[in-house]
């Protein structure tokens, strides 16, 4: 177990001029751009986008002091959340779609990034929550540099859908301290039609392990998370998020003492509300069930999972 003198692990890879390294190579990556799985190939330096609709640079909808996350992130002081816009998924239920989806917030340079880091860290945040960063790795990393140069000391979270890529993550390797990654979706075809992510679930798949060699099971502190990986699943109408299937992964694949929120709060938000999709998925304009929260649960048990659990 970690100390209290645990400190964040990219003050490590700065210290040694690593940190710097990874900010060019991650850069690079923008000229062509393969940030995520999608490699669109779009030269983002020169303003091109692509899925994401993100250029050089990052935008951002809102920032502050956050305490609707998970107890261990949130503590007394709240989680330091930077909200991204845009993203590399395009899920049809999205509950933030004015952000994901319509793209609402800012675009920010990095010396502003770094400045919303280190104002969280002022407020007494007990990390900096990064949500839906797949798209803007590099974005992040330089921002990072410049915030841990002005004294930003606090662990690093990395809020994803889970649609990641494995090179891109490596570059995260010594740097992120906590990953808290979706595992949205069982099967392929589910994930295709309501995500417009073919290949989700491989994906996914690959980065959970990834990050979970980088980082392993969750350490908490006084109440607190240090250092770790908290993965986060929907439960959807009907089953169609698979969980069986999920639970089974993570028990099996990545670890039984994974920490896993089993999230109820479905509602039907953005194409799940207005009728949009195929009338097959009809059933995503309804709340989950107290019965199929239950259920999700009982598979996470018996699959031999028990850490996590929220609702």
């Amino acid at each position: 177990m970690p100390s209290s003198q645990h400190y964040p692990r990219y003050l490590g890879l700065m210290a040694n001029g690593e940190l710097k390294n990874r900010i060019r190579k991650a850069q690079a990556l923008l000229l062509d751009c393969t940030v995520c799985p999608r490699s669109c190939h779009v030269n983002r330096i020169d303003g091109e986008t692509g899925f994401c609709k993100t250029g050089a640079r990052a935008k951002v909808s809102s920032f502050g002091p956050h305490f609707g996350e998970e107890p261990e992130l949130v503590g007394r002081n709240g989680s330091g959340t930077i909200c991204i816009s845009h993203c590399n998924l395009a899920c049809a239920f999205c509950q933030n779609f004015e952000i994901s989806q319509c793209g609402n917030g800012n675009e920010v340079t990095a010396g502003e990034l770094a400045a919303m880091m280190l104002s969280l860290q002022r407020q007494g945040c007990h990390n900096i929550n990064i949500v839906t960063p797949s798209h803007v790795v590099p974005q992040i990393l330089e921002s990072l540099g410049i915030a841990a140069a002005q004294g930003l000391h606090i662990p690093l979270v990395y809020n994803s859908g889970g649609y990641d890529s494995v090179e891109t993550l490596q570059l995260l390797d010594g740097i992120v301290d906590i990953y808290m990654p979706d595992a949205k979706y069982g099967r392929d075809e589910i994930a295709r039609a309501l995500s417009h992510a073919p290949d989700y679930v491989p994906v996914m798949k690959s980065a959970l392990k990834e990050m979970h060699r980088q980082v392993g099971d969750l350490v908490v502190e006084n109440g607190i998370a240090l250092r770790g990986m908290i993965i986060r699943h929907l439960v959807l109408p009907d089953n169609l998020a698979d969980t069986l299937t999920v639970m089974r992964f993570i028990a099996e694949e990545i670890s039984r003492d994974s920490y896993v929120n089993i999230m109820a709060q479905y509602r039907p938000a953005w194409q799940g509300a207005t009728g949009g999709l195929d009338p097959a998925f009809d059933t995503l304009r309804r709340l989950v069930t107290n019965r199929e929260c239950r259920h999700a649960i009982q598979v996470a048990v018996d699959c031999g999972l028990h850490r996590g659990f929220l609702q």
